[in-house]
């Protein structure tokens, strides 16, 4: 179980629902930035299978599914935005770290899809 809620898409999964309530697929996919169809699907799919988000398929043309948080995911609310808050209260002192490390050791050879997301919201964080 501690797999699933420290996996990183879950954790902002469940921050999304937490934060936006009932939505649809595509709107979370919006909103979950950086994740790919599929990884959002498969993560979707082990929350639900985990008894933290409720999948509500509406027999309509085309079909609509939205996503909300059970109330066993809705205990996690409080417990990953605490997560959030710590990671914004603490970005320069990572940023910090990171350049310490970077110029002993050389930047990393590519950065990772969580790198160019964190890149994104330090920026968007700083213009704030």
């Amino acid at each position: 179980m501690i797999v699933r809620v420290a996996d990183k898409w879950s954790m902002y999964v469940i921050h999304v629902l937490a934060e936006s309530g009932t939505v649809r697929f595509s709107e979370l996919r919006r909103r979950v930035d950086g994740v790919s169809q599929r990884m959002l699907t498969v993560t979707l799919r082990g929350l639900e299978r985990d008894g933290l988000v409720r999948r509500t398929m509406h027999p309509e043309v085309p079909p609509r599914v939205e996503y909300s948080l059970t109330p066993l995911g809705a205990t996690l609310r409080q417990h990953i935005r605490g997560l959030v808050a710590w990671a914004a209260a603490h970005l320069a002192e990572v940023d910090a770290a990171r350049a310490v490390y970077d110029r002993r050791n050389g930047p990393p050879a590519r950065l990772g899809v969580a790198e160019r997301q964190l890149a994104k919201r330090r920026v968007a964080l700083r213009k704030a």
